[in-house]
């Protein structure tokens, strides 16, 4: 009985290995890319005024950005400008995670926006210094790499 069993793993074991193909066998072409089945049945996100996700995707954002990822945090930061537009804080620190992903001329809209918002105190102090040190930096990029704003420039 103990042979007929060894046997018969023997077997589907030579079976199995027949199957396998060599690397040559292979197909060559790309695999499909994966697509998500359900994703046409998701409705996409409706931003509407919502300061109690705006303050928890900030906090999300502050702790990626704690962690040293900034593009996360990036992420994050903008989800909670689409919740509440006129959040100051989500602005700030979207700046701020831009300038660490070496982002200027970002930056400088985040920091523009949130000027907008808060045009008094020690942070907009802060943020106009930030601004005048930041275009100087986009000035001295190519322009490519100044997110093509120089056309706005044509007389």
């Amino acid at each position: 009985m103990r042979a007929v069993w060894i046997a018969i793993l023997i077997t589907l074991g030579a079976a199995a290995f027949a199957q396998l193909k060599s690397p040559d066998e292979r197909p060559t072409e790309d695999a499909p890319a994966m697509v998500d089945e359900d994703e046409e049945f998701l409705a996409p996100t409706d931003y509407v005024f919502n300061p109690i996700q705006a303050k928890y995707e900030l906090k999300v954002g502050d702790h990626y950005a704690k962690k040293g990822s900034h593009r996360a945090a990036v992420g994050r930061y903008l989800e909670a400008t689409r919740w509440n537009p006129s959040f100051a804080d989500a602005y700030l620190k979207l700046a701020r995670s831009r300038e660490k992903l070496k982002q200027p001329a970002q930056a400088v809209e985040a920091y523009k926006t949130f000027l907008g918002l808060e045009d008094s105190g020690a942070r907009a102090t802060q943020a106009r210094k930030r601004i005048a040190e930041l275009e100087k930096a986009v000035e001295k990029l190519p322009l490519a790499a100044a997110d093509d704003h120089s056309a706005d420039a044509v007389p």
